[in-house]
């Protein structure tokens, strides 16, 4: 008798906390979605993946990046679309789990560099990044809060801050994209020398499959630059100068992590030196034109030179636009791209992190830049996990204190079993 005392005072401890922390004007996480009509659509697909509805209800500190009505309007017209159309419920679990941020990330904590924070998606079907796949966040001019995710994807903060009892949720106007592999993600960047020429020295594999890789990757305009003697090379000489380009560590090489003066060691054997000077990153002699684009199993940077193992010590000069290319060789018509024969026939769907690539996301992704944003659709019942999932929402959507009470019950009931 006791016992079942002290397990109805816990219970009505618990239920007075609840109270006590609705009193103070902080709602549970129900009470918030519901009370923003922007977010029905949000609210139907999280609450249809009830145990990721009901594992937020007990966090203490979590972030939600949570994607407004208007992004699923976007879906039909993205990358994302056929994914959401056919139902395919594990890829969009791996969405969900995207948006979810552990620990508190209010939106004065960003600033204008990037910083690159954990998400709940760590299955390995879909990344190879340890600890989670990232998304990035910045400040940019405004303020305007944005947050960049795979194929290059922006996601714009437009309400921000919206606490609950078990953290806050951001709003943003589009959806998150989990990063691809390389092979699926070069095309995106026009990087379609460096794609095939991956494939034609046999790398891709390990490119596609190591975890936390870091890669610099030659834009196709240093391709060309010496594209005649690239692709007379003997596919060894052409895949040791390749693994200078892919850096052997056990952690990911984001920008942020990459402060001036560090060296990387190369799957080649050499380092590799970085310096930031005049407002630019540079690796070796080649300036960065574009950082952090988000693979699934790590992050690639392009670069506007080839690097040469044979000349690990040469050094950046910032005065200068592009330096001249290292590695000797003859050039190619400004219309002719190298190796972009070598490229899979077809880059067209959602595929996992692990396995070769059959295809990839589409190229009018949602959130690029000035890409495909869509018109209002008129039903948007078939561009959401649906089926009988939806219909079980409001069994599986509890709140917090029929859960923490369902909970507390179980928990006597297994102790009273002992």
């Amino acid at each position: 008798m006791r016992f079942f005392a002290h397990c109805s005072h816990l219970a009505f401890l618990s239920a007075t906390a609840l109270l006590a922390t609705a009193q103070q004007g902080t709602r549970d996480l129900t009470q918030l979605l519901e009370s923003n009509k922007n977010l029905s659509e949000f609210t139907t697909l999280l609450t249809s993946y009830g145990d990721i509805y009901a594992n937020l209800s007990f966090q203490t500190g979590v972030t939600i990046l949570a994607p407004n009505n208007d992004a699923f309007n976007k879906i039909p017209y993205s990358s994302l679309g056929p994914a959401f159309e056919a139902n395919q419920s594990q890829i969009v679990r791996s969405v969900l789990q995207y948006h979810i941020l552990p620990g508190l990330h209010p939106s004065d904590s960003y600033n204008g560099t990037f910083t690159f924070d954990k998400t709940w998606l760590q299955n390995a079907s879909y990344t190879n990044v340890t600890g989670g796949q990232v998304v990035g966040g910045v400040q940019q001019a405004g303020p305007l809060n944005v947050f960049t995710s795979g194929l290059g994807t922006r996601s714009t903060l437009v309400t921000a801050d919206l606490p609950f009892t078990g953290g806050i949720v951001h709003v943003i106007d589009t959806f998150l994209v989990p990063p691809q592999n390389f092979v699926q993600t070069v095309p995106q960047f026009n990087l379609t020398a460096a794609g095939g020429a991956i494939e034609n020295a046999s790398l891709s594999s390990y490119i596609n499959t190591r975890s936390d890789v870091t890669l610099f990757v030659p834009a196709n305009a240093a391709f060309q630059a010496i594209g005649g003697t690239l692709e007379s090379m003997p596919a060894q000489q052409l895949q040791r100068i390749l693994n200078y380009h892919i850096v052997n560590a056990s952690t990911v090489g984001y920008s942020a992590n990459l402060p001036n003066g560090t060296t990387l060691l190369t799957r080649a054997g050499q380092n590799l030196t970085i310096t930031f000077a005049s407002n630019s990153l540079f690796v070796n002699q080649a300036r960065v034109i574009q950082q952090d684009l988000l693979l699934a199993n790590g992050v690639m940077h392009v670069i506007d030179n080839f690097l040469d193992p044979d000349t690990p010590s040469v050094t950046a000069n910032p005065e200068i636009g592009t330096a001249a290319p290292l590695i000797q060789g003859t050039s190619l018509n400004e219309n002719v791209v190298p190796f972009t024969s070598f490229l899979p026939t077809s880059v067209t769907s959602f595929d996992t992190a692990s396995a070769m690539p059959t295809s990839s996301f589409g190229v009018d992704d949602i959130g690029r830049g000035t890409g495909v944003t869509g018109t209002a659709s008129t039903s948007t019942s078939s561009t959401r996990a649906t089926s009988t999932q939806e219909s079980a929402a409001a069994k599986r959507g509890l709140p917090p204190m029929v859960l923490i009470g369902g909970l507390l019950g179980a928990l006597c009931w297994s102790i009273n079993l002992v």
